[in-house]
C-alpha cells in the first residue's frame, strides 16, 4: 500500500494531467469526428448541392473554434466521464499495488511481461474502459450542454433507449472492437516485438549509457515507428467515428417509439451562438463496419480525413515506443 504522501502526489499529478489534457483531447476528438464532405454532394434527387457546414483544417484551429463558440465549458466537455474513470482506476491501483510500481512522477507502469501477456493486459483494459470511451467521445462531440453532476440526464442525451436498456450493445457497435483490437495488436505484437528485437537493452531498461546503444538499430526502429503512423492514425480516426455512432433499435424494439421516448427531448445548448462547432454525419446512413467506415470516409471526405492530427499519433507512437 502507498503512503499518504505518495497517494497525494499521485492524485495531484492526475489532477494536473486532466486539467491539461482534457481540452487537448476534446479538440482532437472533435477534429477527427468532424464530418467535412467534399465540396459538392448529390441530394436524393441526384442534384448537386454544395457543402455548407463548417470547414476546420487543423487541430489548433479546432481548439480555437471550441473556445470561441463554447468557451471554457466547451473545452472541458467530457471531463466527468474521464475523471470518474480515472478515479476508479486509480483507487483500484492504490488498493492492490505498492510503491515499487510507482514511478517518480506519480504514475504507474504496465506490468513487465511477454508480448502475449501484454496483449492480454491491453485487451482487458480496453474492454473495461470501452463504455467510458464511448460516453466521453459522445459527451465531447454533442452540441448539447451537459450538467457536471447529473449523470442520469446526461446518459439520456448520449445514449439511445436501446443502449440504456441493453448497455452491452455498446460492445457491438459495428467495427469499433475490431478497430481497437487492431490498434492494440499492432502496437503490442508489432512495435514492441520489433523494439525487443532491435534494441533489447532499451526495451528491458538495462541500458545505462547511450554509448552502448547501436545507432543503426535505433535509427531503423525510429523509422519503423514513424511509418507506423500510416496505420495507426486511420485506426484512431475510425475508432472515434464509430464510437460516436449511436446504436438504435434492435428488431424487437420499435425505432419510431424510441425516437419519441428520449431521443427527441428538448435539451439546453450553448448560448450566444447558433453555429455548430462541428458537423456530424447523419445517422440515417450509418457505417456498418470497419472497412465500410474507411471506404466511406475516403469516398465522402478524401484520404486526408483519415490522417487528421497524424502528428499527434506519431508523437504518441514514439513516446510509447521509447518508454
Amino acid at each position: 500500500m502507498l503512503g499518504f504522501v505518495d497517494s497525494l502526489l499521485l492524485l495531484s499529478s492526475l489532477g494536473f494531467s486532466l486539467a491539461l489534457l482534457v481540452p487537448l483531447t476534446g479538440a482532437l476528438v472533435r477534429f477527427r469526428a468532424h464530418y467535412n464532405p467534399k465540396g459538392l454532394q448529390l441530394d436524393p434527387e441526384g442534384d448537386v448541392q454544395p457543402h455548407t457546414g463548417p470547414v476546420i483544417s487543423s487541430f489548433w484551429g479546432m481548439l480555437r473554434r471550441v473556445y470561441r463558440l463554447e468557451g471554457w465549458p466547451g473545452l472541458y466537455k467530457g471531463l466527468m466521464p474521464t475523471l470518474l474513470s480515472t478515479l476508479l482506476i486509480t483507487m483500484f491501483l492504490l488498493a492492490i499495488l505498492d510503491d515499487k510500481q510507482l514511478r517518480p512522477h506519480g504514475s504507474y507502469t504496465a506490468p513487465r511481461t511477454g508480448a502475449l501477456g501484454m496483449l492480454a493486459y491491453s485487451l482487458f483494459t480496453m474492454l473495461v474502459s470501452l463504455p467510458q470511451v464511448i460516453i466521453a467521445d459522445r459527451a465531447i462531440t454533442t452540441p448539447h450542454k451537459l450538467p457536471y453532476f447529473n449523470a442520469i440526464y446526461s446518459l439520456r442525451i448520449l445514449l439511445t433507449p436501446t443502449e440504456r436498456t441493453r448497455p452491452w450493445i455498446l460492445y457491438l457497435t459495428p467495427g469499433l472492437l475490431a478497430a481497437q483490437v487492431m490498434h492494440i495488436a499492432y502496437v503490442v505484437l508489432g512495435l514492441r516485438s520489433i523494439r525487443q528485437l532491435l534494441i533489447p537493452g532499451i526495451a528491458s531498461g538495462s541500458i545505462t549509457r547511450w554509448e552502448d546503444v547501436s545507432m543503426v538499430r535505433l535509427s531503423i526502429f525510429f523509422v519503423i515507428a514513424l511509418l507506423s503512423t500510416a496505420i495507426l492514425a486511420p485506426l484512431e480516426v475510425v475508432s472515434i467515428r464509430l464510437a460516436i455512432q449511436r446504436n438504435h433499435a434492435v428488431p424487437e424494439f420499435n425505432s419510431i417509439s424510441q425516437e419519441e421516448d428520449g431521443d427527441a427531448e428538448e435539451v439546453a445548448e450553448y448560448s450566444g451562438t447558433e453555429e455548430d462547432v462541428i458537423g456530424l454525419r447523419t445517422e440515417r446512413e450509418p457505417y456498418i463496419g470497419l472497412a465500410d467506415c474507411v471506404k466511406r470516409i475516403i469516398d465522402e471526405e478524401g484520404w486526408g480525413a483519415l490522417y487528421r492530427a497524424w502528428w499527434l499519433t506519431m508523437l504518441g507512437t514514439l513516446g510509447g515506443a521509447f518508454s
